[in-house]
């Protein structure tokens, strides 16, 4: 799993990883916002699933059900 920081700073972005615990997700920093443009991300949160090969499994804009997220991984 990878989290795209891209809003705020990225002071707030890791103080957001401090916060949830979340050290056990790579955290990468995009400061041009570019990236969430290309994924077609407009607002936190947001995910999308990509499989090994990079087509996509899911993709979600607002909370979303852990589960759903781990059975599209399963069957991708």
């Amino acid at each position: 799993m990878i989290g795209l920081g891209s809003q705020d700073s990225r002071t707030d972005a890791e103080a957001f990883v401090d916060r949830y615990d979340l050290d056990a997700v790579r955290m990468l920093w995009d400061a041009s916002d570019r990236s969430w443009r290309a994924l077609g991300i407009r607002g936190q949160p947001a995910a999308v699933l990509l499989a090994a090969d990079g087509s996509e499994l899911g993709r979600w804009f607002g909370p979303f059900d852990e589960d759903e997220v781990v059975r599209r991984a399963r069957a991708g």
